[in-house]
């Protein structure tokens, strides 16, 4: 999701009032930042551990990432992962139109994975599209990423516009096959938050989390990777090493 501060979407009075109620049901961390500024290099550090000397949001031709990622941890390891992009016309489309931009989808900037991307990375579709069939199908691979358009992340468009896609998908998925039987963790965060503060929201979202689990912890985008390669059992990439990890704090 996109450039919303924590008070702005879970505040004393929620700008995102569906996802509050997950974060009640489920947990939120309360101090999660995220790295920098602007959308580019959060996006890149989630999945890279670091930024990668990127400080402006280029084009994929422009900042082309030669570093490993978790994407290319999967394929290298013989899993399958899925990226989905809302909007985006062609797989691992490095474009940007309408409401599709590149810079929020970051598999299209790996270098090392370019033949797994245009494998991989693809168009989300609606309610019946890509995504919908995979979680309907209970065929979720071991990690997804999911990105969605420009209006639906609240870039371009109200937080509670955003709130109702997101909503309506989390609705989906903790009522799919997969996340009933204990085996899918749902992650909700923003790339940045406003001005030099960059606190933002993130909602942990399992069926191992307690209901109104609350961590106070200190956390960024390096904590989500590491949780998130833990959880796969995958080696640590770059700031992700030192970066304190989520899973004890949610019970993950």
């Amino acid at each position: 999701m996109e450039n919303r501060s924590y008070d702005e979407i879970l505040g004393s009075q929620p700008g995102a009032p569906r996802l509050a109620r997950y974060a009640r049901r489920c947990g939120v961390a309360t101090r999660y930042y995220a790295v920098g500024h602007p959308s580019l290099p959060n996006y890149v550090a989630a999945v890279t551990g670091g930024t990668q000397g990127i400080t402006n949001d280029c084009s994929p031709s422009g900042c082309p990432v030669h570093a490993a990622s978790l994407f290319g941890q999967l394929t290298a390891a013989g899993r399958h992962w899925r990226s989905w992009a809302e909007s985006m016309s062609s797989r691992c489309d490095t474009g940007s139109y309408g409401r599709y931009a590149a810079r929020h989808n970051p598999a299209v900037y790996l270098t090392r994975i370019v033949s797994a991307c245009r494998a991989s990375d693809r168009r989300m579709g609606g309610s019946h599209g890509g995504f919908a069939r995979q979680l309907a199908n209970d065929a979720l691979p071991a990690f997804t990423f999911v990105t969605p358009n420009l209006c639906d992340d609240g870039h371009d468009c109200s937080t509670g516009r955003a709130d109702t896609w997101l909503g309506g998908w989390l609705d989906r998925i903790v009522a799919s096959r997969a996340y009933r039987a204990g085996r899918t963790i749902v992650f909700v965060t923003w790339d940045e938050g406003v001005g030099s503060d960059n606190r933002v929201a993130t909602v942990a979202i399992a069926p191992t989390v307690a209901r109104h689990t609350v961590t106070t912890r200190h956390f960024t985008h390096y904590s989500l990777l590491r949780t998130t390669e833990e959880n796969l059992g995958l080696r640590l990439l770059g700031n992700a090493r030192t970066a304190r990890s989520m899973r004890h704090a949610l019970g993950l």
